[in-house]
């Protein structure tokens, strides 16, 4: 391999969506509802149980309102994705920070995704499956429309690139 041909890590430059923050948010809250519903519902049928039951749902419902506040805009400020010829360029994480290269010529798929709430926040997902033990590249909080532009622009790139002796 050239030294030119080599893709080196470094920051990607774009930054997420905005709504992926409110999607984030939702996404928390949901998270956190769902056993604190579940343990204030039996506290208020299992009477000899209430207080056992009521104490959990407190302390999950005060730590999922203070994650949810705090945590989906750090993950705003810290996710980030670029898109070059050579690779695609990925960070994300928040206390443990992941950063990931995936060169255009170990590119097999590219797909984009939209679960319920991304489709009510206009967001899409992009999955980028590459010949990696590591597994796939996910950039999430993407306009919808720009995501289906990116996975066109990336079939296109990874198309004309001859592939990956190595």
């Amino acid at each position: 391999m050239r030294g030119e041909d080599v893709v080196r890590l470094r920051p990607p430059t774009n930054r997420l969506n905005e709504r992926a923050v409110l999607w984030w948010r939702v996404r928390c809250l949901l998270t956190t509802a769902v056993p604190v519903g579940v343990l204030a519902v039996l506290g208020a049928f299992i009477e000899p149980a209430r207080t056992w039951l009521w104490g959990p749902a407190a302390v999950l419902a005060a730590a999922g309102l203070a994650g949810t506040a705090f945590l989906p805009s750090w993950w705003y400020r810290v996710h980030r994705w670029e898109v070059t010829d050579e690779a695609v360029y990925v960070r994300t994480g928040a206390l443990w920070q992941e950063w990931r290269i995936g060169p255009m010529s170990r590119i097999q798929t590219v797909d984009t995704v939209r679960g319920p709430l991304e489709q009510a926040f206009r967001l899409a997902t992009v999955t980028v499956t590459t010949a990696s033990a590591k597994g796939e590249i996910r950039i999430q909080g993407l306009d919808h429309e720009l995501a289906a532009d990116l996975a066109e622009r990336l079939t296109r790139i990874t198309r004309a690139t001859p592939g990956d002796a190595t």
